[in-house]
Parts: C-alpha cells; sequence; structure tokens
C-alpha cells in the first residue's frame, strides 16, 4: 500500500488524503487527477508525498491501489479508455455504481471492491463499510478508522441507504437553532448551545454495551420533555416515512 491514486478529488478524495498523510509513520505516495484541479493543488502543496497528475491514465499506471472517487454521473467521461491491468486494486467509492458495471466500463481483470468512506475518515474516526472483503483494501480503512466487510451489494446497498440520512440531521440540528433564534435567542448562542448537546449525545454512541434504544431510554424520564417531543413529533407515521424514503433510496441503489 506504497502507492495510492484517487480519481477524482471532491470532498472525500481530500478527506482520504488528509487521513493517508496526517497518521504517524511514513504517508504512502499519492496520486491525483487533475479533477478537481484546487483541491488537488493544495492537497500536493500541503503534503509532499502527493502529486498531481496529467491524467486518469497516469494516476493509474503510478499507483498500485486506485480509487476512483468521481461523481457517479460523470463516471462515464472521466473513465473512457482507462486502461487497468489486472496486477492493480481498484477501490469504487462511487454511490449506485456496482462492482460488475465498474469492471465491465473499465474492462479489466482487476479485484474491484466498493467501500463508503465518510468525510471523518480525515481524522481517522470513521468505519467504512467495504464490499467484497480484500486484505489490501481493508487495511487501508482500517488506517482510517476502522473497515467493516459485508460479504454482498444487497448488504453494501443497505449501509449506502444509511448514509443518505447525514444531512437530514444536520437539518434537523438547524432547525432547532433556527427555532431558538425565532424566540428571542441570539443565533450564535443558539448554534453554540445545539453543537455542544449533541456533541455530548455523539461520544455516548462509543458506549456499545448500551443499545441504541437504551441510549435513548437513560436520556428520557417519563412524561417528561424528551418523552413528550419524541412521541408527539417521531410517532409511528413519522418513523414509517422514514422507513419508506430510505426503501425507495434502497431500490434507486440497488
Amino acid at each position: 500500500m506504497k502507492r495510492i491514486g484517487i480519481i477524482g478529488v471532491g470532498e472525500i478524495g481530500r478527506a482520504l488524503v488528509m487521513g493517508l498523510c496526517d497518521g504517524a509513520g511514513e504517508p504512502p505516495e499519492v496520486f491525483l487527477s487533475p479533477r478537481g484541479a484546487r483541491t488537488a493543488a493544495e492537497l500536493s502543496e500541503r503534503y509532499e508525498s502527493v502529486r498531481v497528475c496529467a491524467g486518469n491514465q497516469e494516476v493509474v499506471d503510478r499507483s498500485d491501489v486506485v480509487i476512483i472517487a468521481l461523481r457517479a454521473r460523470d463516471r462515464h467521461e472521466a473513465l473512457a479508455g482507462l486502461r487497468v491491468d489486472a496486477d492493480k486494486i481498484v477501490v469504487n467509492v462511487m454511490a449506485g455504481v456496482g462492482i460488475d458495471e465498474l469492471r465491465q466500463a473499465l474492462a479489466t481483470d482487476a479485484p474491484v471492491v466498493r467501500a463508503i468512506p465518510l468525510p471523518p475518515v480525515r481524522e481517522r474516526g470513521s468505519v467504512t463499510v467495504t464490499c467484497p472483503s480484500h486484505p489490501v483494501v481493508d487495511s487501508l480503512f482500517e488506517h482510517l478508522g476502522g473497515a467493516q466487510p459485508v460479504e454482498d451489494e444487497a448488504a453494501f446497498n443497505v449501509f449506502s441507504a444509511l448514509t443518505g440520512t447525514l444531512t437530514t440531521h444536520y437539518s434537523y440540528l438547524a432547525t432547532l437553532t433556527s427555532w431558538a433564534a425565532g424566540h428571542g435567542i441570539p443565533a450564535g448562542a443558539a448554534d453554540h448551545y445545539v453543537r455542544s448537546v449533541f456533541q455530548g449525545v455523539g461520544r455516548s454512541l462509543s458506549d456499545e454495551t448500551r443499545t441504541l434504544h437504551q441510549l435513548a431510554a437513560d436520556h428520557e424520564t417519563p412524561n417528561g420533555s424528551n418523552e413528550r417531543i419524541r412521541t408527539t413529533w417521531f410517532t409511528p407515521a413519522n418513523s414509517a416515512a422514514l422507513g419508506k424514503a430510505l426503501d425507495d433510496l434502497l431500490a434507486d441503489l440497488g
């Protein structure tokens, strides 16, 4: 895992480079595609082991592991004519693009592994789901916070659907802040308080001796404020609507 290439240098590409290069020990050589030129240039200036290549073929040729972090809609243009030898390892982080589809597009016999890295890999603090398990790829993501291999793409797509709820969580917090501001609380103070409260809640998730339902119960007093909001806002109908939205997303990912 000495030479890693990344095609598509957006938010996830940036996070991967930072996680790989900011960690302890000697960082790998990282070769970046010119896509996302500004970000690629910033990263190459920041890290001595990072290089920006003239094109995607150079990224592949220089790398042992090739991470494809494109937006799915850009893949046909970006990957057209790309030659990937069988001794490479391809890591596909494009949502909704299956292993067989990518292998056919690349016309390669190289191993193809799907992965769902999230932005916290920049601090090596996020578990990454992979499919199928591959020792080199799993080792890479263990370095970035942990690897969670799954057996098949059906299970992988369930985890992929779960990641579709992230911005909903942020929007929920922003709604709380806006509500408080609407009642006369300075926006900065409301924002600071909401962040503080939910950072504390986030830390409690590290206690895996308690289920999520137990954590909720431990934060709730019978007939108290938390129970009131949960039972009047997050109703069975609300929960069912969330499940339906996830089912629809899963159908599209499959």
